[in-house]
């Protein structure tokens, strides 16, 4: 049941989009697909107007990137590392030197970083199949120190504020989550008429170590940008190691379709050590990105010796007439929280 995007790219070129929006009480209709891939449209709620201060828990919305339904548990502030300048292809060896050096000494210090505001959701099961991208899942370790494993929760993502386009539903249960009951539950004199149980606020605070959000690094090279957040996970004392997941968005910003052919990492270790890594394509697919399906991400996981570190990368792009280039990954930090630091010392 993937709605909005397909209804939004048929609807810009008449502008029959921006005439729903503005008329009609803002009535917003989802695209729905059947099993012979025909389409109809249903109505699924209202409208709101997208607003600058920070919504609140509860808050339906629609993605504006992928178009699924969900709703908003709590906001995280981000530090947003952004490189605006599209760098042009490093047409000369010194060019590309340069480069690497910058990402080899690592990610901008954080009183560079520009503040946005980032939100926990959860995503309407029934839009998962359709989504264009790796569905998102919190994981972590848990259990004992001496063996802990990975544990995953399913359907939740982070969203840009930037990203939400918000809308009201009459329906009691408008989101298709095992969490929404458990977490949220309807409060009629409320504005996004839902509002927190004590489960949430629990669950927020208990797992407020593996949950948090704190860097957004982008960078884009030739009209593809690629945004990634890194996410301690935990430290498994039996084996030495520390555990990072960390979530890649690619956009194809430009006409012209490309297909991501390669990965290269490079990854810093507080340890001194120094590992690369290369490998074709992405969690085994080899993303085609046009102007109908522009934007892939996915979510991948690493693992140091040391309590920190950094990487960074490119991904060599095909064009259709074969040629190819390179398309840098920002640095990124990895850090592991203080308790885990303290409990390695």
């Amino acid at each position: 049941m993937f709605l909005s995007t397909q209804l939004l790219k048929l609807a810009a070129p008449s502008n029959l989009f921006r005439q729903r929006y503005n008329a009609c009480s803002k009535i917003f209709f989802a695209t729905f697909y059947s099993t012979s891939a025909k389409f109809k449209l249903m109505e699924v709620g209202l409208f709101e107007n997208p607003r600058a201060e920070n919504y609140q828990t509860g808050q339906l919305f629609l993605h504006k990137i992928f178009g699924y339904r969900g709703v908003i548990l709590f906001p995280w502030t981000a530090n947003v590392f952004d490189k605006n300048d599209d760098i042009s292809a490093e047409t000369t060896y010194d060019s590309k030197i340069a480069n690497e050096e910058l990402d080899r000494s690592g990610p901008p210090e954080r009183n560079k970083a520009r503040k946005l505001t980032y939100y926990q959701v959860l995503i309407d099961n029934r839009d998962i199949p359709f989504i264009k991208a790796q569905p998102e899942s919190v994981t972590f370790l848990g259990g004992p120190q001496s063996n802990r494993s990975v544990y995953s929760i399913h359907g939740l993502d982070y969203v840009s504020h930037n990203d939400v386009l918000p809308y009201t539903s009459a329906d009691k249960i408008p989101i298709v989550h095992e969490l929404f009951e458990k977490f949220l539950m309807i409060d009629s004199e409320s504005k996004p008429g839902f509002i927190a149980r004590e489960s949430l606020k629990s669950w927020q605070e208990s797992n407020h170590p593996w949950l948090e959000l704190s860097d957004v690094c982008i960078k884009t090279t030739n009209n593809i940008r690629v945004t990634v957040i890194p996410f301690y996970i935990g430290e498994d004392q039996r084996k030495k190691l520390y555990w990072w997941r960390y979530s890649i968005r690619i956009e194809n910003l430009s006409n012209e379709p490309v297909t991501l052919r390669e990965r290269h990492w490079r990854i810093f270790s507080q340890a001194g050590t120094f590992e690369t890594v290369r490998g074709k394509g992405v969690v085994g697919q080899e993303p085609f990105l046009n102007m109908d399906s522009p934007v892939f991400q996915y979510s991948s996981h690493v693992n140091l010796q040391a309590p920190s570190g950094h990487m960074w990368g490119t991904f060599k792009m095909e064009r259709e007439d074969g040629s190819t280039f390179e398309v840098r990954i920002p640095s990124f930090y990895l850090e592991c929280k203080d308790e885990d630091k303290q409990g390695s010392q």
